[in-house]
């Protein structure tokens, strides 16, 4: 599909976000000064590239929509507006030296980060409401359909993870007026040592691993439908239809359940790098589950390659 026949603005804030990311990462460099223990333009560059995958991927999405394309344009309009307020208020802060999120200082700050939460809010529900039309929507190839669908309802319980840092925490709660309201880290303070880019602790949990993880299902379960279609170029067993929808069924009930795990490792406190026994023992058995699920799916039906509408 051509990019002129995509959503517009949604592709002009992606292409917006590219350059602000190639301005955050100059800055960088340029400008020395840091918040929370990293470089201050370092969340503008991170909010950047995910505003552009996730703008762009939206943008491909809404074409699927064949009966409801108006209802869908309305759509990919309003969560372009809320990414564009979304970020306009990142990189003011980070140029006023703020925190963009938590961020109860002062009057000014709280009502920027309210206005960031509602447009979270709206562009989840805009996601949500997309994502149901996509389930109600006939798609020519059951595995793409499916690998979309899961896909985008994998990707809206990530989202919904980033509401869940907006929550106080213990130790806010016990303050008569705290300056910062909810955290990315559990059972340790916002800064501390954390993995190389990403930033996320490697002392205590840390919830933006599992929203990080299952925001990307949108990007991931297509992806891995279309090296499957890839594949079966060369593995005859990969052109049957089914065997490709079993085969994506697998792997977003592999990719939902490390959502789940990595995010419930957070909520324990507990850092992504350092796992505790229960933590493995879980991993084990959805490894074990979905090693089992894929045997199954692997398994060619005993008719000819079916050719559905999902």
């Amino acid at each position: 599909m051509q990019v002129l026949k995509l959503h517009r603005p949604l592709i002009a804030v992606a292409g917006l976000m590219v350059m602000i990311a190639l301005a955050a990462l100059i800055g960088i460099f340029a400008d020395d000064r840091t918040l929370v223990g990293v470089p201050i333009w370092l969340k503008p560059l991170k909010f950047a590239v995910s505003i552009a995958i996730y703008a762009t991927t939206i943008a491909w999405l809404l074409p699927l929509l064949e009966k409801r394309r108006r209802a869908g344009w309305w759509l990919g309009t309003i969560i372009a507006a809320t990414m564009l307020i979304e970020m306009v208020i990142i990189v003011g802060q980070a140029a006023r030296g703020h925190q963009s999120h938590f961020n109860n200082q002062t009057p000014l700050d709280a009502t920027l980060f309210s206005i960031m939460g509602a447009t979270i809010a709206i562009a989840w529900v805009c996601t949500l409401i997309i994502a149901i039309l996509l389930l109600m929507q006939r798609l020519p190839d059951r595995a793409n359909a499916l690998a979309v669908r899961l896909g985008i309802i994998v990707a809206l319980g990530g989202m919904f993870v980033g509401f869940l840092m907006t929550l106080p925490t213990a130790a806010q709660l016990k303050m008569d007026n705290p300056t910062i309201i909810g955290a990315h880290s559990v059972g340790v303070t916002d800064g501390g040592p954390g993995l190389p880019l990403v930033n996320w602790s490697t002392t205590g949990g840390d919830l933006r691993a599992g929203h990080f993880i299952g925001m990307h299902a949108l990007q991931a379960l297509p992806l891995f439908a279309f090296a499957l279609l890839l594949a079966g170029r060369r593995i005859e067993r990969l052109r049957d239809a089914r065997v490709r929808t079993r085969l994506i069924g697998m792997f977003g009930f592999l990719y939902a359940g490390l959502t789940v795990l990595i995010t419930w490792q957070a909520l324990r406190g507990q850092p992504l790098i350092h796992p505790d026994g229960l933590t493995l023992s879980a991993l084990a058995v959805l490894l074990v589950l979905t090693a089992v699920g894929a045997v199954w799916a692997a398994v060619p039906a005993a008719s000819t390659p079916e050719k559905v509408m999902a």
